[in-house]
């Protein structure tokens, strides 16, 4: 019951505070506007990115994510814009869209959370038209050893508090694993705890 409790209530509004600090608002920011066309967001959540999506590139938008806790806030901030949206409360390891339906699929703050990230992301790669973009910052592994080491060590009880999120993925080798290549990838650690913010952008196509 208090699990259950904290997930509907308590998580909700701690994830919303959390993803939407000035300095992950400035990561959506770097990716989020170059999205066009037909836009598929994985982990929509509450909807901080809609702020940032040039309605003159884009032509709808198709938000997948399985919180549907989350979903109310982001009818918010999708009314607020205007924008075409649809929301599907479905994780991305099936995405229930054709082959190459998408022009842009966006993912912020996500890979962390998703069970098994490789399939997600070979879904995003199917759903891709030939030559369109992945555009994402994440959170992620630190290069620093020790850094590292203190994220294997807080994982258990981290992924327990925070929904899921993994502090230690290796985002470059899922990216990789998942079919896709980056070759402008991006990365440095945010204000804060260096567990929790060395952050991964970029764009990724086909590989």
């Amino acid at each position: 019951m208090t699990a259950s409790w904290y997930d509907r209530h308590i998580l909700p509004w701690a994830l919303d505070i959390a993803c939407g600090l000035r300095a992950v608002e400035r990561q959506r920011r770097k990716v989020v506007p170059l999205a066009h066309g037909r836009v598929l967001e994985v982990g929509i959540g509450t909807g901080l990115n809609m702020a940032w999506y040039d309605p003159v590139r884009v032509s709808r938008i198709t938000g997948l994510d399985p919180a549907l806790d989350l979903h109310p806030r982001a009818q918010r901030r999708i009314q607020a814009t205007g924008l075409p949206v649809e929301l599907v409360g479905l994780s991305a390891e099936q995405i229930p869209r054709p082959d190459a339906s998408f022009d842009t699929v966006v993912m912020t703050y996500t890979l962390c959370t998703i069970p098994d990230p490789v399939a997600a992301l070979r879904e995003m790669r199917r759903v891709l038209v030939p030559g369109g973009r992945l555009l994402f910052c994440e959170h992620g592994r630190a290069p620093d050893a020790g850094v590292a080491r203190w994220q294997d060590r807080l994982q258990p009880l981290w992924g327990r508090l925070a929904g899921g999120c993994h502090l230690n993925r290796d985002i470059p080798a899922l990216l990789q694993a998942g079919g896709f290549a980056c070759p402008d990838l991006q990365t440095r650690y945010l204000p804060g705890p260096r567990v929790m913010t060395f952050n991964y952008w970029g764009q990724a196509l086909a590989a």
